[in-house]
């Protein structure tokens, strides 16, 4: 069961989608990508499947997405929406953020300035296509806790063996054949099924060993 409402941010109105767990022990925000709003397959199955394990899961549009946009707006301005998310969420859990490309930079600048637990971070964007020399490894490496990457293998805006060894706070989860959009090919090496389950489940074994196996 979720529960809608509509917020204020600096940058207009955005919806916030909570699908809140019977006993939670964290709660997980996670907004979307610069191309798609909340509806995209990878952030639907953590909406669905981490609940019933303990985790409240909130799903963040921002504005762009709720004025009917096409383009996303500037970085910061993801970031403010962000912000006026977890302040309206009032968790009373750790809270971790995340999202997905462009929301999972987002999470990564603002994880420390929202007082954060953890970072989740789905096909982090490493750098644009074909251009490595523009990296964003500076916001991963800011994000100053503990941070799960969750990256398909075949992404063209960072391919896993692209991400540094030396990251000590981040773990990666490679989704064989993946792209971008974490979508495996019909012939690939796992279904699409079973590529959401590693999502899931690497989310499910990260949480409980980093955020809330010591309580």
């Amino acid at each position: 069961m979720s529960t809608e409402k509509r917020i204020d941010t600096p940058h207009g109105e955005a919806r916030l989608v909570t699908h809140r767990a019977r006993r939670p022990r964290v709660t997980v925000l996670l907004s979307h990508g610069a191309g798609n709003g909340i509806a995209t397959a990878d952030l639907e199955a953590l909406a669905k499947y981490l609940p019933p394990q303990g985790a409240t899961v909130i799903l963040l549009e921002q504005p762009w997405k709720v004025a009917g946009r096409k383009v996303a707006t500037a970085p910061p301005t993801l970031d403010d929406g962000l912000v006026a998310a977890a302040a309206a969420s009032r968790a009373r859990t750790p809270l971790v953020v995340g999202g997905r490309s462009a929301g999972a930079r987002s999470a990564a600048r603002s994880a420390r300035q929202l007082g954060a637990v953890g970072c989740l971070a789905l096909a982090f964007p490493l750098h644009p296509p074909g251009r490595p020399e523009k990296t964003r490894l500076d916001e991963l490496r800011g994000a100053g806790v503990p941070t799960l990457v969750i990256q398909g293998e075949r992404d063209p805006m960072g391919r896993p063996e692209e991400f540094p060894a030396d990251l000590d706070h981040v773990d990666l989860t490679v989704v064989p054949g993946a792209d971008h959009g974490l979508k495996v090919p019909k012939s690939g090496p796992v279904s699409q099924t079973e590529a959401l389950g590693i999502i899931v489940e690497s989310t499910l074994e990260w949480l409980v060993r980093e955020i809330v196996g010591g309580e």
